[in-house]
């Protein structure tokens, strides 16, 4: 097994959400790495600032560049990903990271709500995938890595929205480790639990097992570079809602049922 330094030293990796939490820590964790890094978000200034944090690393060694850009938006992903082409020709790892969260109340039902997350969390992803899998064929270490979540493996209520949003991202890679085997391309997919990032510092509620988005990183970058299909932490708090999705739907049920007492 290569180090991280062996593994990453070489590779161009775009990584989209690269604004804010864990797309910020992934990349301020792979700036150490002899690597080129492409970072994509909307806000072109938070951009500046994640570039700035990795620059100012003493052991920094990556080159940085900035590809700023609605990602929801089907042609901005191309436009991103036509830079990329032009400058390097391939892609080595793609991380699909880009999305949001909001939480669904039962009393003011929102469809807008519904296809707001599907546009930021699912079809932003399919933008990206569909734009960079041209350039992933190029290169002879091929990763395609997506971004779920532990929602994804249980019907939570408040995230009848986010949950299935996620649950399509979970399902889609799935399928697509099978289908990119034939084209030597190698897709993980990621499924935290709680991470202290800007989004979940608005959550009102306990969050059991919280870790810190730079903890994320590092598991996630371990996972990577270890070809895992799926990613998921942190253990205890997976492991717990993958048992539960494998208990009788009735059991499963009355144990949701608790997440809204409390």
């Amino acid at each position: 097994m290569p180090s991280d330094n062996e593994f990453y030293t070489g590779k161009i990796i775009w990584i989209t959400g690269a604004s804010s939490g864990i797309g910020r820590a992934l990349a301020i964790a792979l700036s150490q790495y002899a690597c080129t890094l492409y970072l994509s978000a909307r806000n072109q200034n938070n951009l500046l600032e994640t570039q700035s944090v990795c620059l100012a690393n003493t052991s920094a060694k990556a080159t940085i560049h900035l590809l700023a850009g609605d990602l929801s938006v089907k042609t901005e992903n191309q436009s991103i990903c036509d830079s990329m082409a032009q400058q390097q020709g391939r892609l080595d790892i793609a991380i699909l990271n880009a999305g949001t969260c909001e939480y669904v109340d039962i009393d003011r039902f929102d469809s807008d709500l519904f296809k707001r997350l599907m546009d930021i969390n699912f079809m932003a992803m399919v933008y990206g995938i569909e734009a960079a899998l041209p350039m992933l064929k190029q290169s002879s270490c091929a990763q395609l890595i997506g971004m779920s979540s532990t929602a994804a493996y249980l019907g939570i209520p408040r995230s009848e929205a986010y949950g299935a949003t996620k649950a399509a991202i979970y399902n889609m890679f799935k399928a697509l480790a099978v289908s990119l085997k034939p084209h030597n391309i190698s897709s993980s997919v990621i499924c935290p639990g709680f991470v202290a990032t800007e989004l979940t510092a608005k959550n009102t509620f306990s969050m059991p097992a919280l870790i810190t988005a730079e903890s994320a990183a590092k598991i996630i970058l371990t996972g990577i570079k270890k070809h895992h299909p799926e990613i998921h932490f942190p253990k205890r708090f997976s492991w717990s809602l993958k048992f539960i999705s494998f208990l009788p739907i009735s059991l499963q049920y009355r144990l949701l049922a608790k997440t809204i007492e409390s």
